[in-house]
């Protein structure tokens, strides 16, 4: 039966189509976290947005559950489903880059580094993640928090338009002009309303960055999270900084007596002159960190710095939060549950979201938590199946004991399936005019593989 889709799914499509039995399977269902296995019944490898609406029609049509693969990361595993059509985008990557005009058009299945690569070439930038094999079109769905958000916002605050095929095969564009409350959804309401083939962003004058990590020995916790947290909501918005629990990796350019060293510091990504940075850093340097990573460096190698540590196929599990202020009394939690990072992979970061992310309003996108100072996650990563259990029950541990300090809801891109009342917690007073809209694009609530937003009735 599945051979039989097989061949009448390709005969609509220019790109392919995998079943159990092609010699790609394994390789092509294969997710970033490899904690997540899942066995779709089809794989259609579109090449463009033909391909994706036929692939979204016949899916439809045939009763198979729908999942959308940007080719990025997606920790919960939602690029994929059991038995279902995963609509892989990956082939269809690509950036055109205009200068004059500062803008990028960027195909679904894109990856961050590509297009920090291609913008680079201009001395031009748009503010994404801090991991360059993260996609696109997830990231940005999502919200899109990284280094450069408190200077330019989230991804979402740079998107100018976006091509969309929707739950009936239609592809339709959504900005501020038109279909304006779809480009109001898309903006942080994750691939709830359809499959978003080709985004145009703009983009902002950045190419060179003062950036990299200062370190402190883990007695100094609270001492430098009681200080960070002062220190960056105060700091020009040119400068960003995600406190971060970590282990230092252990190979160059770490020096060796840290290697696997657990460490509290800060990752910093200033894209001022150096003569400012000299001025807006000197407080940390004041600190005497143990290990000062800054430098000068293009920011495309900096946005891939993180690649070697993470490589798809680790074993990932993810809890978040969105956080407003950071007591004493969660330093506290923070430098117990810190501490007992249970491999070296893991991790905690704490992203900042004020600046001008926080000049938008709560209900002018899909992202309802601009009040929020912090986007907080909490990841256990190991290659190791045997410690997927403790890395799981170390990040579950962690959360418990910070979440009673938090704002109630998460950044969607850090979630696992966690539940629909975390969804709702996660668009506030936002989520019924998204069932709203939802119902108007996807009545039928065919594209429910994600952090699903149910229709209204």
């Amino acid at each position: 039966m599945a051979t039989t889709l097989a061949d009448a799914l390709a005969s609509s499509l220019r790109g392919d189509v995998i079943d159990a039995e092609h010699p790609e399977y394994e390789e092509a269902r294969a997710l970033y976290n490899a904690m997540i296995d899942k066995r779709p019944a089809l794989i259609a490898r579109c090449s463009d947005a033909a391909d994706v609406a036929s692939a979204v029609v016949f899916g439809r049509d045939n009763g198979l559950e729908l999942a959308i693969c940007c080719g990025g990361h997606n920790g919960a595993g939602l690029g994929s489903v059991d038995g279902g059509l995963v609509i892989d985008l990956s082939r269809m990557s690509g950036v055109e880059v205009d200068p004059e005009a500062r803008t990028a058009r960027v195909l679904g299945g894109t990856l961050l580094g590509e297009v920090d690569r291609a913008t680079h070439e201009y001395g031009l930038a748009a503010p994404f993640g801090i991991i360059s094999t993260t996609g696109v079109g997830g990231l940005t769905l999502g919200g899109g928090v990284g280094h450069l958000t408190r200077g330019l916002g989230l991804s979402i605050d740079n998107l100018l338009g976006a091509e969309v095929v929707l739950a009936g095969g239609e592809t339709v564009r959504a900005s501020e002009n038109e279909n304006a409350d779809l480009f109001w959804a898309l903006r942080g309401g994750g691939g709830n309303f359809g499959v978003v083939t080709e985004f145009t962003f703009r983009l902002s004058p950045v190419s060179t960055v003062v950036a990299g990590p200062t370190l402190w020995s883990l007695d100094r916790t609270q001492e430098i999270l009681s200080w960070y947290r002062d220190f960056i909501l105060g700091a020009p918005e040119s400068l960003g900084g995600f406190f971060a629990f970590l282990s230092v990796p252990p190979g160059p350019p770490f020096p060796e007596h840290l290697h696997l060293q657990k460490m509290c510091g800060v990752v910093w990504c200033f894209t001022g002159s150096e003569d400012e940075a000299e001025r807006v850093l000197a407080p940390v340097r004041a600190l005497s960190p143990d290990l000062d990573g800054l430098m000068t460096v293009p920011l495309p190698a900096f946005q891939s710095a993180f690649d070697p540590v993470f490589p798809p196929g680790d074993q990932w599990y993810w809890r978040a939060d969105f956080v407003d202020e950071i007591s004493d009394e969660a330093i506290e939690a923070h430098a117990e549950h810190g501490a007992r990072m249970p491999t070296w992979k893991s991790s905690v970061h704490m992203y900042p979201v004020d600046g001008a992310a926080a000049r938008v309003g709560n209900d002018a996108t899909a992202w309802s938590y601009r009040d929020a100072k912090w986007a907080q996650v909490i990841v256990g990563v190991d290659p190791d199946p045997a410690n997927a259990e403790a890395i799981k029950q170390w990040t579950i541990d962690y959360f418990d004991a910070l979440h009673p300090y938090s704002m109630g809801g998460a950044y969607v891109n850090f979630m696992m399936e966690e539940g629909q009342e975390r969804v709702q917690a996660t668009y506030r007073d936002n989520y019924d005019r998204l069932a709203a809209i939802k119902a108007k694009v996807d009545p039928d609530n065919l594209f429910h593989v994600n952090q699903n937003i149910r229709p209204s009735a």
